[in-house]
């Protein structure tokens, strides 16, 4: 496929060739990054990233400590393979569905345990820390579906309207950003909220004290003004 002035997408040379291999050497390396953290088991999680009209993409059943810079996984917004024979991440469709409706840089996908968790016991993350206005307020629970499906893919938008991020029921997580930094960033909060949360929720005789809505709003408007806070 030719993409900005008829550079091929598939070839090694050229700015779109240098620029595809630069973002799949991130794009293991956040992958790898998964498992290191403990986040994902094996191949359980996905991870992607954007390149013009490319969407890169971790493969199917491959370990991530074993793909090289030969191995690049690319297809294009409709799910076309464009480059590489490995075959991509069954949860494809929900990674372009994230694509198709937002500005998203980059994807993550994971079964990290604490958020995992929570996705079997409510139907919202409840706000215990204000680093949830970070993901554009409380984070919300797609309902289960199939993994792989339109389905799912449908349930994951709902959730994440308005959000940069949403648990998956009896699944995982799903989180975008405008970079693969971002995208994982979001992830590793995601997790270390819904870790939070369980242990809060588990004191036999008290309840955690949850954010007002007014109080993320505040934090969300400082979070604009000033980055990430301390």
């Amino acid at each position: 496929m030719a993409q900005d002035g008829g550079t091929d997408a598939g070839a090694p040379g050229g700015a779109v060739g240098t620029a595809v291999g630069e973002a799949w050497d991130a794009l293991v390396a956040t992958a790898r990054r998964t498992v290191a953290d403990g986040l994902v088991v094996g191949t359980s999680g996905n991870v992607s990233v954007r390149v013009g009209d490319l969407v890169l993409v971790t493969p199917s059943g491959v370990p991530y400590s074993r793909l090289t810079g030969d191995d690049v996984v690319a297809v294009d917004l409709d799910g076309r393979p464009v480059r590489g024979t490995l075959p991509p991440t069954s949860e494809l469709p929900v990674h372009l569905a994230v694509y198709r409706s937002t500005d998203a840089g980059a994807v993550v996908h994971t079964h990290a345990v604490h958020a995992t968790a929570v996705s079997t016991l409510v139907d919202e993350l409840p706000p215990v820390h204000y680093m949830a206005a970070a993901l554009g307020g409380p984070v919300r629970v797609a309902p289960y579906a199939l993994y792989g499906t339109r389905e799912l893919a449908d349930h994951m938008l709902t959730a994440l309207t308005g959000r940069t991020a949403c648990l998956l029921r009896n699944h995982g997580t799903i989180a975008y950003g405008a970079t693969l930094d971002q995208a994982y960033d979001r992830t590793a909060q995601l997790e270390w909220m819904c870790r939070v949360w369980l242990a809060a929720d588990s004191h036999p005789t008290r309840t955690p004290a949850l954010l007002t809505p007014d109080q993320l709003a505040e934090t969300a408007e400082k979070l604009r003004g000033y980055g990430h806070p301390g």
